[in-house]
């Protein structure tokens, strides 16, 4: 077993993953070129290239013809020249067997990746009972998945549902050993760090797969209970049994019997400390058509009015609970501030379904910016009230990468008088880390910050540069709120930290923050940083999980709440402003 990682806390909000072995530099350092001796080996078969003519006697695991073209056949006995399992390929005019048959196939045995496959040319099913299978078990992970190719295995330890955006297009799960899997970046530096945590990620990483390659009869596979209609990233799975597999990439279990699931549960609307609260919502293009119930299929959002009207749902459910006096919103149909915009009429879905009445929103005139889609702020007249006007930057990354960020001071309000301390919120949305025409510093450079990390640094820099000039009339208290798509341990992070501003959630809970789960990993692209002033307010802060870890057709088949209402989980960070 390789050494275990220990994650050691050195400054407040500082994780750092150190070897019981060979402890990592804790300073930030370069992107190294590749992970040295001392990080885990990613075990990779080698290819046997060589083709001949075998026969095999074994016992059939897994009968897989119709969804993946073959079966697995085992034997208890392999010849020393022999695999001890291989994927028998379906042959047009040969019957397939069915799981548990005792089998002699003579044919060529070749290898696919991997995977040793044969291609029978005579298939016979024997009288005799085939030599009992039981299904080897493992317990110490990780697991050196290529020694076990195409055998039946039973996972003796919990697994944890780290992943499901592919469970109802083809039926997979990603899960992970030892909990759930972080984004690098989240949980280390930039470069060695993340590229250490990068491979420990993948070798406590196994698909779980249903033996097709398509979407599974109402979105659940055959090896999960009825309730799975329920399942959220982060429930624990047991009895896991199947047969170790690769293809399209990665290794997998194609199950042979259902897992005992256990549900994580839904969380409870947080209640958060503090007499001023702010929310942070990324609303997963919040478009209303033409705002008269026309306008549809909507550019980037809602294909149908029917759509509109769920995802409208939840979002009101998701802000009316969270009970917050300020929330900065990003992704919102940049369609002005008219009685048909996208964000008029999230306010009066707000007023309307109560039990506040007082919601508005901070009207630019136009934009911020000529993106398709912006940032905004609403807030609740009763509780504070803008000071002087909105403020916008533009320029640079803002003109066409980075959304233009919004700015609007506030101060807290009791019977229409001011009540507190003033502060100013800057609502951000950087720019994305999907590659497309990413170009000379904005490539992917393989340190864990995938592509546009160049703009969206500079973005942050412009930003800090812009507010030390108090556009707002006051640089004091600022929280700078939103969609970084820049995980914890990221260049853009790191600029806020290295001038003083906090994180509220760097510290004290007891597994790490998440706002968004990609590819089976979970991390934070949504942030609250508060200048040094403000963070010496801070009353409390919490993420609500009610997006990032459900279902991604949770939306279709449950109208009503606040669950999957978008892709990004609201953040909440609660203040001490009233009465100073």
């Amino acid at each position: 077993m390789s050494p275990p990682i220990h994650l050691t806390r050195l400054l407040p909000g500082l994780l750092v993953c150190t070897l019981l072995a060979a402890c990592r530099a804790t300073a930030p350092g370069p992107a190294a070129a590749a992970v040295d001796d001392t990080s885990p080996i990613i075990f990779a078969p080698s290819a046997d290239t060589t083709v001949r003519e075998v026969t095999v006697d074994g016992q059939v695991t897994g009968a897989f013809a119709e969804g993946l073209g073959g079966w697995f056949l085992e034997t208890a006995a392999p010849a020393r020249d022999m695999p001890p399992a291989v994927f028998v390929e379906a042959v047009d005019g040969m019957p397939a067997p069915v799981a548990g048959a005792h089998m002699r196939v003579n044919g060529l045995l070749h290898w696919v990746g991997p995977l040793p496959t044969l291609r029978p040319a005579r298939l016979e099913q024997l009288p005799t009972p085939a030599s009992t299978l039981a299904p080897l078990r493992l317990s110490d992970s990780p697991y050196r998945w290529s020694e076990h190719i195409g055998r039946l295995v039973r996972i003796e330890v919990p697994l944890t549902v780290t992943g499901q955006h592919e469970l109802g297009r083809r039926g997979t799960l990603i899960a992970s050993v030892d909990g759930r899997l972080y984004a690098p970046s989240e949980m280390g530096w930039a470069g060695n760090e993340a590229l250490f945590l990068k491979s420990d990620n993948d070798r406590r990483r196994i698909l779980l797969d249903d033996g097709r390659d398509d979407a599974p009869e109402d979105g659940v596979p055959w090896y999960l209970p009825d309730t799975a209609h329920a399942l959220r990233t982060g429930s624990v799975l047991t009895g896991v049994e199947g047969i170790v597999d690769f293809r399209h990439g990665a290794w997998r279990l194609q199950l042979t019997a259902p897992v005992e699931v256990q549900l994580a549960p839904r969380p409870a609307p947080p209640v958060v400390e503090g007499d001023v609260r702010i929310a942070a919502f990324n609303l997963e293009n919040l478009f209303n058509g033409d705002g008269r119930g026309g306008g549809f299929p909507t550019p980037r959002g809602a294909e149908t009015p029917a759509a509109y009207a769920r995802q409208l749902e939840g979002l009101v459910a998701t802000i009316t609970a969270l009970d917050v006096d300020v929330a900065a919103l990003m992704e919102l149909e940049n369609d002005g501030y008219g009685p048909d915009s996208s964000i008029a009429h999230l306010v009066d879905a707000l007023n309307a379904a109560g039990p506040a009445r007082d919601w508005r929103f901070v009207g630019t005139g136009e934009g911020p910016g000529t993106d398709a889609i912006r940032v905004g702020l609403i807030y609740r007249a009763t509780r504070v009230r803008p000071q002087g006007a909105p403020a916008t930057l533009d320029g640079g990354p803002f003109d066409s990468l980075s959304r233009v960020p919004l700015a609007q001071a506030f101060v807290p309000v009791q019977d229409d008088r001011p009540d507190g301390a003033d502060f100013t919120v800057v609502a951000v949305h950087f720019k994305s880390k999907g590659c497309g025409t990413a170009d000379g510093a904005d490539r992917d450079r393989g340190d864990g910050q995938a592509c546009w990390n160049a703009a969206r640094t500079e973005s942050a820099h412009r930003l800090l540069t812009w507010l030390e000039t108090a556009p707002t009339g006051s640089n004091e208290r600022v929280a700078v709120v939103g969609d970084f798509n820049a995980y914890a341990r990221e260049d853009p992070l790191r600029l806020f930290y290295n001038t003083g501003w906090r994180d509220p959630f760097a510290s004290g809970a007891d597994e790490p923050p998440h706002s968004f789960v990609f590819d089976g990993q979970a991390g934070r692209l949504d942030h609250a940083l508060l200048s040094p002033a403000l963070a010496e307010r801070v009353a409390g802060a919490a993420k609500w999980h009610i997006n990032a870890d459900e279902p991604d057709d949770m939306r279709e088949r449950e109208a009503s709440g606040p669950w999957r209402s978008s892709d990004h989980d609201p953040l909440v960070v609660g203040l001490k402003l009233r009465g100073r």
